[in-house]
């Protein structure tokens, strides 16, 4: 079985009933609705899609819901706007009319944090300019290369400061709906510092919303905070749109790299982002480029791949699943299995050992018995060759290891306090349901009671000889 995850985000090109079922089929994991655009009734919609072929092939999948955060935007330009070296523009707090090369910004109070000498981005960095004056509401830019501009396009200040909230009053409407429609991983937007993420779990609790929560990582305050920001997220995103735009697009690999590296020693799942099979939109195979980029990062250690405008408005949404498919799949065959991280707490060295012995035993798989879903992360940290299979009594948790490396899950059990009666329970199911045979072998972890994060303190080997004795307990 594939390991890397598959995310996809949802749009035009795959809003449909049956594609959703045809893009589970073929190895979806996680669903991601973007909140950049779009409204709650269509986003509803798709929602319920999403449940229904999930339901209707038995297979759970993950939604994911990525608001929209700050970003900072150009207002409107009526056409398109010639930019060309040399020239001067104005990024003012208010619209001037009667100049056209006067641009208002979402943020106006940016203008006020931004220097002489520091250089803004507009468009993902495609047109770049660095300011040569200031004059109470105005920069004054000077563009260093030529450029066609239009409405609303992005702005990035990468050697600025900004100090603006994470969290916008439209992505609090947006994490209200998203607790009434109980989703199950948040993704949020130019998170800066571990503040962001605190302020938005705090909106969530209000609302007695419990997600997994992904800080997407695309500024350079993000990067220099990145220790503490994983501290309080449930994974990271590699957001390499903005990234690129904020460093340039020639130091994305070292700082891919430095995101998943840092991530998986800390035992948070990343996702790897933006145009990973971009030509694909119009294409029906990928280039080469863009299949090593996809195995870099596999290698790298990403836990998920994700695309966007492939699967929202590009033309071969099934073939470029297809491809990350492949793709992973053979880059799995090498993959660099059974990494030697130090343990953080004794649950995770539960984790550890668990994986040493399903390697030096040869059993054919490792099963964790998670409330929370950290233990089963835990055996995926040390990324094994086993496959891990997950069972909790917990949908929601079910769903959200959708998202984590090699984790499979398995299904919904009751929640039982007995450690005994769970196994008899478990390997009954398994037995009933013709999951297993009594020939296969695992490795299990559990915990003696109690549903809490670090719970996990024992390990059972399960044989042949082993499921027959546990068979024979009687509850």
């Amino acid at each position: 079985m594939r390991k890397t995850k598959i995310v996809i985000t949802l749009g035009p090109s795959t809003s449909k009933l049956e594609m959703i079922k045809t893009l589970i089929v073929r190895g979806v994991n996680v669903f991601r609705l973007n909140f950049s655009h779009g409204d709650h009734t269509t986003h509803a919609e798709s929602i319920k899609k999403i449940r229904e072929a999930s339901k209707a092939l038995g297979r759970e999948v993950a939604i994911l819901q990525d608001i929209s955060g700050p970003k900072v935007r150009i207002g409107k330009i009526t056409g398109g706007l010639k930019l060309f070296k040399g020239d001067t523009v104005i990024l003012a707090k208010e619209k001037d009319e009667t100049n056209p090369k006067v641009l208002d910004i979402s943020y106006p109070l940016i203008v006020d944090m931004v220097n002489i000498g520091e250089e803004v981005f507009f468009a993902d960095g495609t047109i770049r300019t660095v300011v040569v004056d200031k004059d109470g509401d105005k920069l004054y830019l000077k563009l260093l290369n030529d450029g066609e501009l239009s409405s609303h396009k992005g702005v990035n200040f990468p050697q600025t400061k900004i100090s603006i909230s994470a969290i916008t009053p439209k992505d609090e409407e947006d994490l209200a709906f998203g607790a009434m429609h109980d989703i199950d991983i948040v993704a949020l937007s130019f998170v800066q510092n571990s503040d962001d993420i605190l302020k938005a779990r705090e909106i969530m609790r209000e609302k007695n919303f419990e997600a997994f929560v992904i800080s997407k990582i695309e500024t350079g305050a993000a990067i220099d905070n990145l220790d503490d920001i994983l501290k309080v997220s449930d994974g990271v995103m590699v957001a390499r749109g903005d990234l690129g735009a904020e460093f340039g697009v020639t130091k994305l690999p070292r700082i891919q790299k430095h995101i998943i590296a840092k991530a998986n020693a800390a035992n948070r799942p990343t996702i790897t982002a933006t145009q990973m099979l971009t030509s694909m939109k119009d294409n029906p195979f990928p280039t080469r480029a863009e299949v090593s980029d996809i195995a870099n990062a596999v290698y790298d250690g990403t836990d998920a791949v994700m695309l966007s405008d492939e699967t929202t408005i590009g033309k071969f949404p099934i073939q470029a699943v297809e491809v990350l498919h492949d793709t992973i799949k053979d880059v799995e065959i090498n993959y660099p299995y059974n990494k030697d991280f130090k343990p953080e707490n004794s649950s995770d060295a539960i984790a550890k050992a668990a994986v040493q012995l399903s390697t030096n035993l040869k059993k054919e798989a490792l099963v964790a018995f998670t409330g929370t879903g950290y233990s089963a992360q835990s055996l995926a940290k040390y990324r094994p060759k086993e496959n891990i299979y997950a069972v909790s009594h917990s949908l929601k948790v079910q769903r959200q290891l959708n998202l984590v490396w090699g984790i499979h899950p398995l299904f919904v059990m009751e929640e039982i306090s007995n450690p005994s009666q769970l196994l008899h329970d478990f390997v009954k199911k398994l037995l009933d349901e013709n999951r297993i045979e009594k020939s296969k072998r695992f490795v299990v972890t559990m915990g003696d009671g109690g549903v809490y994060k670090g719970a996990t303190n024992i390990i059972r080997l399960l044989d042949k000889e082993a499921i027959e004795m546990v068979l024979k307990y009687d509850f």
